[in-house]
Protein backbone atom coordinates (compact mmCIF):
# COMPACT_ATOMS: atom_id res chain seq x y z
CA UNK A 1 0.00 0.00 0.00
CA UNK A 2 2.70 1.99 -0.68
CA UNK A 3 1.39 3.76 -3.40
CA UNK A 4 -1.56 5.12 -1.88
CA UNK A 5 0.81 7.23 0.47
CA UNK A 6 2.65 8.99 -2.31
CA UNK A 7 -0.71 9.90 -3.96
CA UNK A 8 -1.40 13.36 -2.28
CA UNK A 9 -4.32 16.04 -2.14
CA UNK A 10 -3.63 16.77 -6.08
CA UNK A 11 -3.73 13.39 -6.75
CA UNK A 12 -6.86 12.80 -4.90
CA UNK A 13 -8.43 16.06 -6.85
CA UNK A 14 -7.93 13.64 -10.23
CA UNK A 15 -9.75 10.64 -9.09
CA UNK A 16 -12.62 12.23 -7.91
CA UNK A 17 -12.72 14.07 -10.78
CA UNK A 18 -12.45 11.16 -12.99
CA UNK A 19 -14.81 9.38 -11.45
CA UNK A 20 -17.24 12.08 -11.47
CA UNK A 21 -16.42 12.12 -15.42
CA UNK A 22 -16.91 8.70 -15.86
CA UNK A 23 -19.80 7.86 -13.33
CA UNK A 24 -21.70 11.37 -13.82
CA UNK A 25 -23.03 13.47 -10.93
CA UNK A 26 -26.18 11.32 -10.39
CA UNK A 27 -24.52 8.33 -9.60
CA UNK A 28 -21.50 9.21 -7.51
CA UNK A 29 -23.65 9.27 -4.15
CA UNK A 30 -25.66 6.07 -5.33
CA UNK A 31 -21.81 4.41 -5.53
CA UNK A 32 -20.70 6.12 -2.79
CA UNK A 33 -23.55 4.60 -0.54
CA UNK A 34 -23.13 0.94 -2.26
CA UNK A 35 -19.84 1.49 -1.17
CA UNK A 36 -20.42 2.13 2.58
CA UNK A 37 -22.45 -0.52 2.50
CA UNK A 38 -20.18 -3.26 1.08
CA UNK A 39 -17.78 -2.03 3.73
CA UNK A 40 -19.35 -2.36 6.50
CA UNK A 41 -20.92 -5.95 5.81
CA UNK A 42 -17.30 -6.64 5.52
CA UNK A 43 -16.02 -5.48 8.81
CA UNK A 44 -19.50 -7.27 10.40
CA UNK A 45 -18.29 -10.44 8.80
CA UNK A 46 -14.59 -9.84 9.85
CA UNK A 47 -15.85 -9.52 13.77
CA UNK A 48 -18.72 -12.56 13.22
CA UNK A 49 -15.70 -14.90 12.20
CA UNK A 50 -13.17 -13.51 14.57
CA UNK A 51 -16.16 -14.15 17.60
CA UNK A 52 -16.91 -17.81 16.01
CA UNK A 53 -13.44 -18.25 16.19
CA UNK A 54 -13.04 -17.28 20.05
CA UNK A 55 -15.72 -19.61 20.59
CA UNK A 56 -14.73 -21.98 19.21
CA UNK A 57 -11.37 -21.83 21.23
CA UNK A 58 -13.38 -21.48 24.47
CA UNK A 59 -15.34 -24.80 23.41
CA UNK A 60 -11.90 -26.55 23.12
CA UNK A 61 -10.86 -24.98 26.20
CA UNK A 62 -13.91 -26.46 28.39
CA UNK A 63 -13.57 -29.91 26.73
CA UNK A 64 -10.21 -30.38 27.98
CA UNK A 65 -8.86 -30.05 24.30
Amino acid sequence: MGFLRDIGAPGIIIIIFGALLIFGPKRLPELGQSIGKMLSEFKSAMNGSDKEADSDSKKNDEKGE
